[in-house]
């Protein structure tokens, strides 16, 4: 193709020569200046621009912490494990706990939320409450025990019975806790 070109315009090679002199002359021109402009701005702007780095803090000062091995026990030495099984059998034989054998009375097969005292008796100098399980009505008396917790009361009055409870604690000892139940109004006499 370029033949038949040449054939019809003959001038053409040199044409197209002086073409692509002349763009060369015109990018080689531009390039230079325009590179030292660019230049001169970054050097500008590089010595305007200041970096403000905060300072590090002091790393603080680690104390290592010297292990004594005479006289401790290993925390990864299974003995350590014994010990405190040993000592946690010596202090069971002091400490409070419920007595397993007694035989147990009939109303401490009810936990003490489905009681409720609905009033007292004096006979004697002594006062019963009188408490309601369900439908059925059971009277009792200090000394006596109730409720699933080992429950004995250890006071009555008026308006309220008093129940010591023997129970476990998160740790597995036996500690001592006071329940009350109160004196519940009738609804008959609040109408």
């Amino acid at each position: 193709m370029s033949t038949l070109i040449s054939l019809y315009y003959p001038h053409s090679r040199y044409v197209s020569l002086l073409a692509l002199l002349a763009l060369g002359a015109v990018l080689s021109g531009c390039s230079n200046s325009d590179e030292q402009e660019v230049r001169a701005w970054m050097k500008q702007v590089d010595a305007q621009a200041r970096v403000a780095v905060p300072p590090l803090a002091e790393p603080k000062n680690f104390i290592p912490f010297a292990y004594a091995q005479s006289g401790v026990v290993d925390p990864f030495n299974p003995n350590k494990l014994l010990d405190e099984l040993a000592r946690s059998n010596a202090r069971e034989g002091k400490g409070l706990k419920p007595d397993l054998e007694r035989r147990k009375e009939y109303l401490e097969g009810f936990p003490l939320d489905t009681m409720k005292m609905v009033g007292t008796i004096q006979q004697r100098g002594v006062y019963h409450a009188i408490l309601q399980i369900d439908r059925s009505v059971h009277h009792v008396v200090v000394g006596q025990h109730l409720g699933q917790n080992f429950g004995l009361v250890t006071g009555i009055n008026d308006s309220t019975v008093v129940i010591r409870e023997i129970v476990q604690d998160a740790a597995g000892d036996w500690v001592e806790r006071i329940s009350k139940l109160e004196l519940q109004e009738s609804k008959e006499t609040s109408k």
